[in-house]
C-alpha cells in the first residue's frame, strides 16, 4: 500500500462512551471480520476486559476502506483504553498514530477523561476528529455536548462534529470519510534505513516476544538481522506481518504500516516498549525519542497460595511483558514466604491484574495491602531512604521525617454534586488550588496525598456524585506527612505482610477498625489468640480471637489457684512458641487490611 493511502487513527474517549462499539462498526464496514465472526466488543479478547465491560490492553486491527473517491485506503485502528488507570495504554497508541477520533457520549458529555486524553493527544500533536455518540437515545442532549466540546478550544472550536450512533451505525459512514480526508497520511521515506517505534509487545509461550511495530522510515522484511537501539540487542525477524485482527504474515512492512514482528526472545526483559528497531547491516543514525516508562503509583505484594512460585514467578514475568506499565521485583516475607512487591497505576489495574492471573494462569494469590512510596530521611544519613513496602520501614527511632508523594487531582463533576465531593476531599485531606467552569461542568483541582487516593477515592467519589464525577490525577511532588507504620501481631507473632502506614489522626480509628475485622476472618485455634495493631512499639488496639473451646485449664475442674496458674503458663509458652511457625492465613485475612476506610 503506498504511503498516501495509509491512515493512522486512534479512538479516544471517556470509559463506557461507546469507544469499542465503533471500532465493531468500522471493522463491519471494512469487512475486516465475516459475519461468522462478529461480536460486540470483538477488540476486548481478555476475559476481564468483558467482565468489567472496560478495555484493558490496547490493540491493533488493519482495515481496507474503499472510499467514496474510487480508491482503497489502508486504515491502520490503534484501540486505545478509557479509564483513567490505564493511561499509559493510550500514550502508547497516540506515538504511533498520525489523528485521533475523540469520542463523546450525548448523554454524559466531556468528561475528564475525555479531556486528559485530548491533552495526549495535543501532545503527540494529533489531528483530532470530534464525534458525538448515542445521539439516538433518549437522553441524548446534543446541543449541550456540542457546546462542551467546541468549550474545549483549539481546532475543535471551529472543526467540523460528526454526530453517530456506534450501536447501530448511523453516521459511521461520514466519520470513515473524514478519517481519509482529515487525518494525514504517513511521511516517513522509503529510501532511508529502517527506523520503527515498538509501542507494543505481547508473550507467546511458542513464539516468544511479540514485538507491535510503527514503520516510521524504511521498509521491514523477514527473516532481516535487526537491531533494538536501547540496549544494542540483535535479532532475527523470524515472522512479520499485520494484525487483521488475528496475525497474518506477510512478506514486508512499508512506511507508515503498523503491525507485528516476532522476535524468538523468550527472556522477558530483552525487549523494551519504545525503543527504536533498525537493519544490523545499515541502522538509522538516530532513534526515536520514545516515552517516558510508565510510573508506578501503587505497591502491593503477591505471594502464592500453596507451593506455586514458580508458576507465579513465570506468569508476572508474562504479564509485565504484555503490560508495561506492570512492574515487580522479588520480595520475601516472614509469614508468606517468597513472593513478589509489584507496582500499579492504581487499584483498578491492581485488580485487573489479579483477575488475569486467575483466568489466563489458574493461579490465585495473596494480596497484600497497597501502599504508596515513602521518602524517609534517616538519622546520620544524607539521603533519603525510598520505601515502597511498609516492611522496609526503618525503625520510629531512627526516623527524623517522612515525605510523601502528592497528587495533583483534577476532579470534573456537576453543580448538583459539587458540595459532596468537596467534603470527600476535605476528608481526604485535600487541598483546593483551584475552581473553573467547563461548560456546565465544574472542574475542581485539588492537592491530595497519593495515600488517601490509593484505595476507594475513586469508587467513593462515583458513590458521592452518582456517577457522574471523574479523577485524573499525576505526581505532583512529596511533602512532609506525620505518618506510623503499624504492625499486625497474631498470638505475639508478627505477620509483616499485613503491615501497612498511616497517619497519625488516624491511627486510632483505623487499628481499631483492622483488629475488629481481623477478629472475624482469622481462623480459630483450641485456645484464644490476641490480635495486637503494634505501632511505634505501643499497642494501640487488641482483640482476642475466640477459641474453638474452652481453655484447659478452666474447665472447671476442682484445681488450686497455684495450679491453674502453672498450667496455663506452660500452656501459652507452648503455643506461642509453635505460632510463629503455624501461621497460615486466607485472603479474607489480607482483604480486611484492603477494606480499611484510610
Amino acid at each position: 500500500m503506498q504511503p498516501s493511502n495509509i491512515r493512522n487513527f486512534a479512538i479516544i474517549a471517556h470509559i463506557d462512551h461507546g469507544k469499542s462499539t465503533l471500532a465493531d462498526r468500522i471493522m463491519e464496514q471494512t469487512a475486516t471480520v465475516s459475519q461468522r465472526e462478529r461480536q460486540d466488543q470483538l477488540l476486548d479478547d481478555l476475559a476481564v476486559e468483558r467482565a468489567h465491560g472496560v478495555t484493558v490492553k490496547s490493540r491493533t486491527v488493519r482495515n481496507f476502506y474503499q472510499a467514496d473517491d474510487g480508491q482503497e485506503y489502508e486504515y491502520n485502528l490503534i484501540d486505545t483504553p478509557g479509564h483513567v488507570d490505564f493511561t499509559y495504554e493510550v500514550s502508547k497508541s497516540l506515538a504511533a498514530s498520525d489523528g485521533a477520533i475523540l469520542l463523546v457520549d450525548a448523554t454524559q458529555g466531556v468528561q475528564a477523561q475525555t479531556v486528559a486524553n485530548l491533552r495526549l493527544a495535543r501532545e503527540n500533536q494529533l489531528v483530532v476528529i470530534p464525534v458525538i455518540n448515542k445521539i439516538d437515545t433518549a437522553a441524548a442532549d446534543v446541543d449541550r455536548t456540542t457546546q462542551q466540546i467546541r468549550a474545549l478550544g483549539g481546532d475543535l472550536a471551529t472543526a467540523t462534529i460528526y454526530r453517530i450512533s456506534a450501536k447501530t451505525g448511523l453516521g459511521v459512514h461520514a466519520v470513515m470519510e473524514a478519517i481519509r480526508t482529515t487525518i494525514p497520511a504517513p511521511s516517513g521515506r522509503a529510501t532511508a534505513p529502517l527506523k520503527a517505534l515498538v509501542f507494543d509487545s505481547q508473550y507467546d509461550a511458542f513464539k516468544g516476544i511479540i514485538a507491535a511495530v510503527r514503520v516510521v522510515d524504511g521498509q521491514l522484511t523477514a527473516q532481516e538481522p535487526l537491531r533494538l537501539m536501547a540496549h544494542n540487542q540483535a535479532l532475527t525477524a523470524k515472522e512479520i506481518g499485520v494484525l487483521a485482527p488475528n496475525r497474518t504474515a506477510t512478506a514486508r512492512l512499508g512506511v507508515g504500516e503498523v503491525g507485528y514482528v516476532i522476535t524468538g526472545f523468550k527472556d522477558p526483559h530483552a525487549l523494551r516498549v519504545g525503543d527504536t528497531l533498525t537493519s544490523a547491516t545499515t541502522p538509522t543514525a538516530t532513534a526515536l525519542p520514545g516515552y517516558q516508562p510508565a510510573q508506578s503509583v501503587v505497591y502491593a505484594g503477591f505471594y502464592p497460595q500453596g507451593d506455586h512460585y514458580r508458576d507465579l514467578q513465570l506468569a508476572v514475568e508474562k504479564l509485565a511483558l504484555n503490560d508495561s506499565s506492570f512492574h515487580y521485583r522479588a520480595e520475601t516475607s516472614d509469614a508468606l514466604g517468597p513472593g513478589f512487591r509489584c507496582g500499579f497505576l492504581g487499584i483498578f489495574h491492581l485488580q485487573i491484574i489479579r483477575e488475569r492471573l486467575h483466568d489466563e494462569y489458574g493461579l490465585d494469590v495473596l494480596t497484600t495491602a497497597p501502599n504508596v512510596t515513602y521518602r524517609v530521611h534517616v538519622a546520620r544519613e544524607t539521603d533519603p531512604v525510598v520505601v515502597d513496602n511498609p516492611i522496609k520501614f526503618p525503625d520510629f527511632s531512627q526516623i527524623e521525617w517522612v515525605e510523601e508523594p502528592l497528587a495533583q487531582a483534577t476532579i470534573t463533576t456537576t453543580s448538583d454534586t459539587l458540595s459532596a465531593v468537596m467534603k470527600l476531599a476535605e476528608q481526604h485531606q485535600g487541598t483546593l488550588e483551584d475552581m473553573a467552569n467547563q461548560g456546565d461542568l465544574i472542574v475542581l483541582t485539588y492537592q491530595l496525598p497519593f495515600s488517601e487516593i490509593a484505595y476507594d477515592f475513586f469508587n467513593t467519589l462515583k458513590s458521592v456524585s452518582h456517577g457522574y464525577a471523574t479523577l485524573t490525577t499525576e505526581l505532583a511532588g512529596y511533602a512532609p506527612a506525620d505518618v506510623v507504620k503499624i504492625e499486625v501481631h497474631v498470638n505475639y507473632a508478627r505477620v509483616d505482610a499485613l503491615s501497612f502506614v498511616v497517619h497519625r489522626q488516624d491511627v486510632a480509628r483505623v487499628t481499631q477498625a483492622l483488629v475488629h475485622q481481623l477478629k472475624t476472618v482469622i481462623p480459630r485455634k483450641l485456645y484464644p489468640m490476641p490480635v495486637q495493631a503494634v505501632g511505634e512499639g505501643k499497642a494501640v488496639a487488641r482483640v482476642d480471637v475466640p477459641p474453638l473451646r474452652k481453655n484447659a485449664a478452666v474447665n472447671g475442674e476442682q484445681r488450686s489457684t497455684s495450679k491453674k496458674q502453672a498450667l496455663l503458663r506452660r500452656q501459652s509458652k507452648n503455643k506461642r512458641q509453635a505460632s510463629h511457625s503455624e501461621i497460615e492465613l486466607p485472603q479474607a485475612v489480607f482483604n480486611a487490611v484492603l477494606d480499611l476506610e484510610r
